[in-house]
């Protein structure tokens, strides 16, 4: 990582029940990394404890929990950390070593060279790679990537649940940490509250790696929650997006087509209901009448997701941000 700056780059590492792993996981990040943020979220194991007592590294700094508040609240806790000590980027990764901290470069690289805001985790590149993955987790991967990339605007995302990351200190400064979700939602959250700043979202490819440990995160469990806060998401977005900040074609077309389509669905279910009850055929008026605003409709709303999956942020913001953050301690 020749040319990186020593005092410019953090890790944060959400500790919960990840026992020793931890201890391997500082011991793999490189030299290239200034200061590294073990966040104990109240685990019963004292993880806290453990790395003061055995990891010699000066660069860790332990951060205490008094009571667990979720992955989501233990990142944050390390970001703010990292903001106030002046990092520049900061990674996140897990403490239970299915992430390899040799791929920092990977991660941090496009982010110091200007490509993006913020880089996170693909574990769906090489498909030889997913052999290891528990099959509930690669459809439920599948579906909340299709979720999320509704949700976010990131259409050209994929794995929104992988946590390892890594963003510039001055997008987090866009980014309200104490509303985000605290729990497993927290890097869907992230992402929806980074596109309604514009930053530029890039995805970095690894392996899946999975060991014996049980995952604390139950699919069937976490299912309903992921279902209704991507579906909200989605619709603050869309105000957002297409209403408030800016009103284009895209905004008429999702206004036209949505009620449209609504129309010609509930017409014709209640036309048909009609007509089966009464034991006859639908008149071809009445089914024009459904089908007609259905077609229309749903080509409008096929024109908006069009355009809105050209809008995915393009153009990294932190250079601006930091250029204009300079400007302003010049006077």
């Amino acid at each position: 990582m020749s040319g990186f700056r020593l005092d410019g780059i953090a890790v944060v590492i959400p500790c919960y029940r990840v026992g020793r792993a931890v201890l391997d996981v500082i011991a793999r990040i490189g030299p290239e990394v200034a200061r590294i943020y073990c966040v104990d979220d109240a685990c019963p194991d004292r993880t806290a404890d453990l790395v003061e007592r055995e990891a010699k590294d000066p660069r860790v700094v332990v951060i205490r929990h008094a009571a667990n508040g979720g992955v989501g609240a233990a990142v944050v806790t390390g970001y703010k950390a990292a903001m106030a000590d002046g990092m520049r980027v900061i990674v996140k990764v897990d403490g239970d070593g299915q992430m390899d901290p040799a791929l920092l470069p990977a991660f941090v690289g496009p982010i110091l060279r200007g490509e993006a805001d913020y880089t996170k985790g693909n574990r769906f590149y090489d498909p030889d790679g997913l052999k290891g993955m528990p099959p509930v987790r690669l459809v439920g991967n599948a579906a909340l990537s299709l979720l999320t990339k509704a949700s976010s605007g990131y259409w050209t995302v994929f794995d929104p649940t992988n946590g390892y990351t890594a963003v510039h200190a001055a997008v987090l400064d866009l980014v309200p940490l104490d509303r985000l979700a605290r729990r497993y939602f927290f890097e869907s959250d992230m992402l929806f509250r980074l596109n309604l700043a514009r930053a530029v979202v890039l995805d970095v490819p690894m392996k899946a790696v999975y060991g014996s440990e049980r995952s604390n995160l139950d699919p069937l469990r976490v299912a309903p929650e992921f279902l209704r806060r991507n579906l909200a998401n989605l619709a603050k977005r869309i105000v957002y997006g297409y209403l408030l900040r800016d009103f284009n074609a895209a905004s008429l077309a999702l206004l036209a087509g949505l009620p449209l389509t609504l129309f010609g669905l509930v017409y014709g279910a209640l036309t048909w209901a009609a007509s089966a009850a009464a034991n006859a055929l639908t008149p071809a008026g009445k089914v024009m009448i459904a089908a007609l605003p259905i077609i229309v409709g749903a080509q409008l709303l096929l024109t908006f997701f069009g355009f809105d999956m050209a809008a995915v942020p393009q153009r990294p913001i932190h250079p601006r941000l930091v250029e204009m953050k300079a400007a302003l301690k010049r006077g």
